[in-house]
């Protein structure tokens, strides 16, 4: 349609591109003319208001001739260009004459003056219009035929308002003009409001408008308006207003046939942009999905379209991975299947910077990074604690090529971007929707970005609305971590006090080596440089005075088991002493896992002679042996030295008795027992009065202390008094088994009678004082009943007595001894065996003879005198078995 209702433009069917459009002026008609704007730029001009019943007669034909075939005549054609003649509807000169259709309805006026007499069409007019005229049809009735259309540009003072009042509800229009593919004009109904509305979420190729007034269309620009205009010029639709920035209102047109927006989009005739995409109320989603389809079959605007991971494998797009270290707070080194390390480096976020003049602050003082840049260590440890040492889904997104350095820009080298997510959730997205990152504003044409962009802007919008993070108006955290790694003074300083703690928490914040740590206390925050104790690790190499240092084998290996077990994992340290250079010296726990333990086991170290003073000698050098026989790793090379023969004065040696007073405080089931060194009994006694006085005087808080296997602690015994004891079980906190160091006795107890040991009562002040002990010699009855008669007799004679106790060897669990009563210095073991109530241990070593003869025939004298087990003879012979004996 033109401005004048006698006019219809027409045009054919597209081939391979928008086809010719023709305009037809209706012959021997007149109706009103549409309202004009004034020219721009011609001040003469003025702003014409519609014609009476002009805006009738162009929705008449509106409704009747839009998007429906009609045939025309042409019967003039002026030297203008202009063409004057008939159109009909349908195929042929047979169907409806618009015409005679307008005259009758009332909507226009027939040219008398230039009528023929001879013409039929014509005399056929006249008579319509005679007609309409005596049925006082549209301009022949008493109606004025006028309506007002405003302009909302000229009208409305805040378009904003305007679109904010109609809340996103869809409202009646019709497309009055198609300025490209993605901007329309709609005149709003009932209220017949103008506007210019751009579709939300994209773009179509535009006409660009030359210095001289011409318009120069971008690619596809033509096809995209033919497009649009082919679907919806001049159509009935509903629009959504959704927003209104800059005075541009955004809206999606919704028409029984589909969804313009989307069309586009899918045919490859527009873009989707960032800006308008969040207002976009049917779901940012289908707009991507439609642009990807688009890109995937080349079509139109995307016909040279290039996928920013084409080059890569299916299977190195998409894989599963296990996080090894967080990196800054927006990358990560993962573990593919392959056993192959690599970087990932989360798409489309930038994490906490310094930004201006904060860059140039404190040039003297060594920035560090992780906890100098505001919300940098809450980003990197919301990171660590959810990902690492888990599995996650990568999906690379594009690969950022590698830049050189420019002027106050550091280089960088080639990038793998991707959405990594665990058990559904982006990491991206839940990093920036706790103010922890930002996301990267890219240009429009820019394909290189995250898959899920959109979600990511609509959590920042979270975020900022919700000042999180760095959009909180509150005072940045700030992190004032110590670092005494090689600061001798002050790690000498501070060395009491780790000793003291026992276990600390820390997290491994670098690996060095197999055996040298980085380490970051919480409690004390600071860092510290940690060294394994108890263990020999190959060395790396390393920069020294007169040269580099040649590594030694498997030290890599070491070290990238050590790097695997604990990097930036939270473990459990109990530091022993400390070297020259201010490093710490001690053990290293994760998840019940000694890491030097782990290291010999592996074959990856060798136990160091400054085991032997520790619990974990026995562990270390039983996993070094094995370790050995294997010929694994560090032993691959290794040969046993052959035994001299010549070794026999060991054999020769005599037994020596050196016994010494002890005190007997507890006897077990299986007859071993604990006793106390009478030496240090009045050092313990000391130290229970003192420990008692200072929690009398500062009693531990009820149910305060969280009993955890292996802590020492403090325990009230049945008699109200507090002892130290060791945890041994955790059941539930109303069941935990304790174990007494000092006398040897075992408990279970609530968790409410037990308290953290006071630091200057713990193992380090005094040692514990019950020692285990098994009787030498001496074979214990399998029978409960045989052994419960051994016990009762033990107890009665020995049980808090003060004995003298000589080691004659040692066992699997614990030494075995001989021990005499202090005032008769008779052998008790001997004792029992002349009483029949235990069998004799018959030992080989020469030095032992002696002894073994003297307890075999007390042995022989209680089977002839049939005492208690001997009672039905030798039953060792046949049915030993039966009887639950063995030899």
């Amino acid at each position: 349609m033109t401005s004048s209702c006698c006019a219809i433009i027409v045009r054919g069917q597209p081939r391979g591109g928008p086809p010719p459009e023709r305009q037809i002026n209706l012959s021997n008609i007149r109706a009103g003319a549409m309202a004009r704007r004034a020219a721009q730029g011609q001040p003469d001009t003025k702003d014409t208001p519609d014609e009476p019943w002009a805006f009738q007669a162009r929705e008449f034909l509106r409704k009747k001739l839009i998007g429906k075939e009609v045939c025309f005549t042409v019967e003039i054609k002026i030297a203008s260009g202009r063409e004057y003649g008939m159109v009909y509807l349908g195929k042929d000169t047979t169907g409806e004459n618009i015409a005679e259709s307008l005259v009758t309805e009332g909507l226009a006026t027939v040219r008398r003056e230039g009528i023929r007499g001879n013409n039929p069409e014509q005399a056929r007019l006249c008579e319509h219009e005679d007609q309409a005229k005596a049925s006082k049809k549209g301009m022949w009735s008493e109606g004025s035929g006028t309506h007002t259309i405003r302009d909302i540009k000229y009208t409305i003072e805040n378009p904003r308002n305007f679109v904010d009042s109609l809340h996103q509800k869809p409202i009646n229009a019709i497309i009055e003009h198609v300025r490209d593919g993605s901007v329309v004009r709609a005149l709003l109904l009932p209220d017949y409001y103008l506007v210019t509305v751009m579709l939300s979420g994209i773009k179509c190729p535009t006409f660009k408008r030359e210095a001289d007034g011409t318009e120069t269309p971008e690619p596809f620009a033509a096809e995209a308006k033919f497009f649009t205009e082919s679907r919806l010029l001049q159509r009935d639709v509903q629009i959504i207003l959704e927003s209104c920035p800059n005075q541009i209102i955004l809206g999606t047109i919704l028409h029984p046939n589909g969804n313009i927006t989307e069309l586009l989009l899918k045919e490859g005739f527009a873009r989707c942009v960032d800006w308008s995409m969040a207002v976009y109320t049917q779901g940012a989603e289908k707009l991507r999905a439609a642009e990807r389809s688009a890109k995937e079959r080349k079509v139109r605007i995307w016909k040279d379209y290039v996928a920013p991971t084409a080059n890569l494998d299916q299977k190195d797009r998409q894989f599963v991975a296990k996080v090894m270290q967080v990196v800054n707070a927006d990358a990560m080194v993962v573990k593919l299947n392959s056993g192959e390390y690599k970087t990932i480096h989360l798409s489309s976020i930038r994490p906490p910077r310094i930004e201006g003049e904060e860059k140039n602050k404190d040039k003297d003082k060594r920035f560090r990074p992780l906890y100098d840049i505001p919300y940098m260590f809450e980003a990197r440890e919301f990171l660590r604690k959810k990902l690492i040492g888990k599995k996650v889904n990568v999906t690379v997104d594009y690969i950022r090529a590698a830049t050189s350095a420019g002027e106050g820009t550091p280089a960088f080298p080639e990038r793998t971007c991707a959405t990594v997510t665990i058990g559904g959730i982006n990491i991206a997205e839940a990093l920036v929707s706790k103010g922890l990152a930002t996301v990267i504003r890219y240009r429009q044409d820019d394909d290189q970005r995250s898959s899920h962009y959109d979600e990511l802007l609509a959590a920042e919008a979270r975020a900022i609305k919700n000042g999180k993070g760095l959009h909180s108006k509150k005072e940045v955290p700030i992190h004032r971590v110590a670092d005494i790694s090689g600061e001798t003074q002050k790690a000498k300083q501070f060395l009491p006090f780790l000793q003291r703690a026992g276990r600390s928490e820390a997290v491994v914040e670098y690996v060095f080596s197999g055996s040298r740590l980085k380490l970051y206390m919480p409690k004390e925050t600071c860092l510290i440089t940690f060294l394994l104790a108890g263990i020999e690790c190959p060395r790396s190499s390393r920069n020294m005075p007169g040269g580099m240092q040649v590594a030694e084998p498997f030290s890599d290996e070491a070290m990238l088991f050590t790097k695997e077990l604990v990097l930036q994992r939270e473990v459990e340290v109990e530091v022993e002493s400390m070297d020259k250079a201010g490093n710490f010296i001690g053990w290293l726990h994760i998840e019940g896992v000694n890491l030097s333990v782990a290291l010999v086991e592996n074959a990856l170290s060798k136990v160091h002679f400054t085991a032997e003073r520790s619990a974990y000698y026995k562990t270390l050098v039983s996993a070094e042996e094995a370790c050995r026989q294997r010929k694994e790793k560090i032993w691959a090379n290794y040969e046993e030295k052959p035994v001299e023969e010549v070794v026999h004065l060991s054999e020769e040696k005599e037994r020596v008795a050196n016994y010494r007073p002890v005190y007997v405080t507890e006897i077990t089931d299986t007859l071993h027992f604990y006793t106390q060194d009478v030496e240090t009994g009045g050092q313990l006694e000391s130290l229970m009065e003192t420990m008692r006085a200072e929690i009398a005087a500062q009693p531990p808080v009820e149910g305060s202390y969280s009993a955890r296997r292996g802590d020492n602690c403090i325990a009230k015994f049945a008699d109200g008094e507090w002892y130290r004891a060791r945890v041994e079980k955790v059941e539930s906190p109303a069941k935990v088994h304790v174990f007494y160091i000092d006398y040897g006795n075992r408990e279970v107890v609530s968790s409410t009678r037990l308290a953290a040991i006071p630091p200057a009562f713990s193992t380090r002040t005094l040692p514990a004082q019950a020692t285990e002990y098994a009787f030498a010699f001496i074979q214990v009855p399998q029978d409960e009943d045989a052994r419960a008669d051994v016990v009762d007799c033990i107890v009665r004679d020995i049980h808090n007595t003060q004995c003298l106790l000589n080691v004659e060897y040692s066992g699997a669990s614990c030494p075995h001894v001989t021990i005499q009563f202090a005032d008769t210095k008779e052998d008790v073991g001997l004792g029992l065996v002349k009483e029949g109530l235990v069998m004799v241990d018959v030992r080989k070593e020469k030095h032992l003879q002696k002894m073994v003869t003297e307890y075999l025939n007390s042995q022989e004298s209680a089977k002839s005198a049939r005492l208690n087990i001997w009672r039905y003879g030798d039953f060792r012979a046949d049915d030993a078995d039966e009887f639950g004996y063995s030899r």
